[in-house]
């Protein structure tokens, strides 16, 4: 397995992806080495081999340097990004997940240096399409770039770890965020709906931010957690009663689907990945950013409407059961 980011040295969901993915083929029997920059993950049960990189561009000097490894001792390569330069067969089959588009995210991503970044690494994801025996797109409106891509596995989401604990409820309304203060997150526009319109109505209400660019003092209402452990994160799912993530772009969105197998209602703006996710609003409320605060409250406050969205929610998340994606996968590895 190939992945430049893990969550040793990142917090892209990629990285948190593919790590989940090669336990879980261990788990099932598989023998699974990860090749990435980042170290090595505590309490990982599959093999590691870091490649090494100093100074700048090193998301493209990592796909290059790829090419001194010898795979021929394995049945399988799955890269989750970076492998375009792997162009004459090295193995029996060859795997390619698309997380996202890169294409998409030039054109919200700040910064004249960023957006050409994103703009190569687009070409290098078309690049990887012919690179692999077959590619596979989280979400419908991944292939939007690379239609000739057929195949749609979803990211998944351990739903043993990933569940309801009603007790852990928290006993004041609680909105939970996932992600980062600026950039495509929108983590301050959420803050500032929180501030001006969700706590005139409900004053009681907190927003819990996971987040670790957030400012020192966000403001009247709203805590900043950091930085958590696995265990911490899914404790506070558990204790929020809505989630909310107004990314502008997301290829999925894995806190969407984190939260709903909580039984989390989910609100956010309809980006790609969210509008996959919840099955176009179906199992979520999707929202402009101007309405945001609004649909917020009415969460908070509608009790039956919660309990409504929050069933809905625990049904859609059955779709992305790591268990399943996990099957869908040993199918690609042995045709």
């Amino acid at each position: 397995m190939i992945s430049y980011y893990l969550p040793s040295g990142s917090k892209i969901g990629v990285g948190f992806q593919a790590h989940e993915l090669a336990n879980a083929l261990v788990r099932r029997g598989h023998e699974v080495d990860m090749f990435s920059e980042c170290p090595p993950v505590d309490g990982a049960l599959y093999g590691h081999r870091q490649v090494h990189l100093a100074g700048s561009l090193r998301t493209f000097r990592f796909a290059w340097a790829l090419r001194r490894f010898d795979f021929r001792a394995y049945d399988v390569i799955h890269a989750h990004g970076d492998d375009y330069w792997l162009w004459r067969r090295r193995v029996p089959v060859h795997v390619r997940t698309m997380h996202g588009s890169s294409f998409e995210e030039a054109g919200r991503v700040p910064g004249l240096w960023e957006k050409l970044r994103m703009l190569l690494l687009g070409l290098s994801e078309v690049l990887a399409t012919a690179v692999a025996d077959v590619t596979v797109a989280v979400s419908p409106a991944t292939r939007r770039w690379t239609p000739w891509v057929r195949r749609v596995i979803p990211n998944g989401v351990d739903v043993e770890r990933f569940r309801p604990d009603p007790e852990k409820t928290s006993s004041v309304p609680t909105v939970l965020f996932v992600g980062t203060w600026r950039n495509r997150k929108r983590g301050r526009d959420l803050a500032a709906a929180f501030q001006q319109v969700v706590l005139p109505a409900v004053p009681e209400a907190r927003l819990q931010m996971v987040c670790r660019d957030a400012p020192d003092d966000p403001g009247r209402g709203i805590e900043v957690l950091g930085e958590l452990s696995a265990a911490e994160l899914v404790e506070a799912y558990q204790r929020a009663w809505v989630f909310c993530l107004p990314s502008d772009y997301e290829g999925f969105g894995i806190p969407y689907a984190e939260a709903m197998a909580c039984g989390l209602p989910v609100a956010a703006t309809p980006n790609v990945g969210a509008r996959y996710v919840t099955d176009e609003g179906r199992a979520g409320v999707l929202t402009d950013l101007g309405s945001l605060g609004d649909a917020l409250v009415r969460i908070l406050t509608d009790e039956g409407e919660r309990g409504r969205l929050a069933l809905a929610s625990l049904e859609r998340s059955r779709a992305f059961a790591l268990t399943s994606v996990v099957d869908e996968y040993e199918q690609l590895y042995r045709r």
